[in-house]
């Protein structure tokens, strides 16, 4: 697949999105997502396309900007980890015994 394809693809993503939302399917705020995504696509096909300045602050701000979307998700994942080391440290000082 070349990059027009890849383009064309998004763009009728983002499209059935925002119509999916004008007709009332929500999609339980995936509708938020679409603009920090499309940057980072926006941002990879300036990168890729040599334009690295511009394709690089573009991408970097839907980085940013998805980050604090997933934010939530993120330290549910960091607070299953912390009791999945908590756990092993405990196994471990246990077998050492």
């Amino acid at each position: 697949m070349n990059g027009k394809n890849g383009l064309a693809i998004v763009l009728i993503g983002c499209g059935a999105l925002i119509l999916f939302n004008k007709l009332g399917w929500h999609g339980h705020g995936l509708m938020s997502y679409l603009f920090p995504i499309l940057m980072v696509v926006l941002g990879y096909i300036g990168l890729s396309s040599g334009r690295k300045v511009i394709g690089g602050i573009v991408m970097a701000l839907g980085i940013l900007f998805l980050l604090g979307k997933l934010s939530g998700l993120i330290t549910f994942i960091l607070a299953i980890a912390m009791i999945g080391w908590g756990v092993s440290v405990i196994r471990s000082n246990r077998a050492h015994r």
